[in-house]
């Protein structure tokens, strides 16, 4: 991939992130899962870091030590195993942003996942995360791939027109009236948009509670929050951050902070 990602942007603010994959550190290993599924932990297409040569990991080598995870000049360039997050958590050196990806058998595809494994990774996750320190001061996004038909029936706002035969989402050839490419490269063909509905939870001491927002969101609404917290820019290059709605809405910072909700990650229940 040409142009930056949001890891470039973290990086030149100088803060610390890592990509954490479920499977990173030995591409051959396999599991099962709680409902008898077996498969390889590692997908490599699914290492979004991966595509660009800036925060590539090649080699999959291994992080430097413990302390230097989510820093610059670790030797994994912010791409690291899943255990090394869990890792970096006993020791108090959680990185600033955190993407984690479950290991295959956990990630809820069809096929080779199923629904009961992926409620136990983000059940066990979420459960671990509320006990630690920095939980009073942490915000958990969850969100799925949109591999449409799922979830919803209702079709989204298009803001990407294009109207080339690489557009599918309504049909070959189908998607409005494409804008002009500009110079710039803002303006692309090809990636007509929004698609199918998606569900996107956060989990925080600050999100309101019993709330669902209903502004228009998108999965790169999550990179404008990262953004913006951390005053980092756009990514340009006719990323859709640039007109990603705000998830602001969807926390409440003046209110007392939730309790911890621990669940069962094996039915999914309110436990104790």
């Amino acid at each position: 991939m040409s142009g930056q990602n949001v890891g470039d942007l973290l990086n030149s603010a100088g803060v610390t992130w890592g990509s954490f994959m479920g499977g990173f550190a030995d591409c051959q290993a396999v599991s099962t899962g709680i409902t008898g599924l077996t498969t390889g932990d590692y997908i490599p297409h699914h290492a979004f870091f991966q595509y660009w040569q800036s925060t590539l990991n090649a080699n999959h080598t291994p992080r430097t030590s413990v302390a230097l995870i989510g820093h610059a000049g670790d030797a994994a360039n912010h791409a690291y195993d899943l255990t090394d997050f869990w890792d970096a958590v006993k020791a108090h050196n959680l990185p600033a942003v955190s993407f984690l990806k479950a290991r295959a058998i956990e990630d809820g595809h069809p096929g080779y996942s199923d629904p009961l494994d992926e409620q136990h990774f983000l059940v066990t996750t979420l459960n671990a995360l509320q006990k630690t320190d920095e939980w009073q001061h942490m915000a958990i996004f969850i969100t799925w791939d949109d591999s449409d038909g799922w979830y919803d029936h209702v079709m989204g706002p298009i803001i990407n027109q294009s109207n080339v035969a690489d557009d599918q989402l309504l049909g070959p050839g189908d998607c409005g009236v494409p804008k002009p490419i500009d110079a710039a490269g803002n303006i692309q063909n090809g990636r007509c948009g929004y698609g199918p509905r998606l569900p996107l939870l956060v989990i925080s001491p600050y999100a309101r509670a019993n709330s669902v927002d209903h502004r228009v969101t998108d999965q790169s609404s999550l990179l404008r929050f990262i953004e913006d917290n951390w005053h980092l820019g756009r990514i340009g290059n006719g990323s859709t951050d640039a007109v990603a709605g705000t998830l602001l809405g969807m926390f409440d910072f003046d209110q007392t902070p939730n309790s911890p909700l621990v669940l069962d990650p094996l039915t999914g229940e309110v436990g104790e």
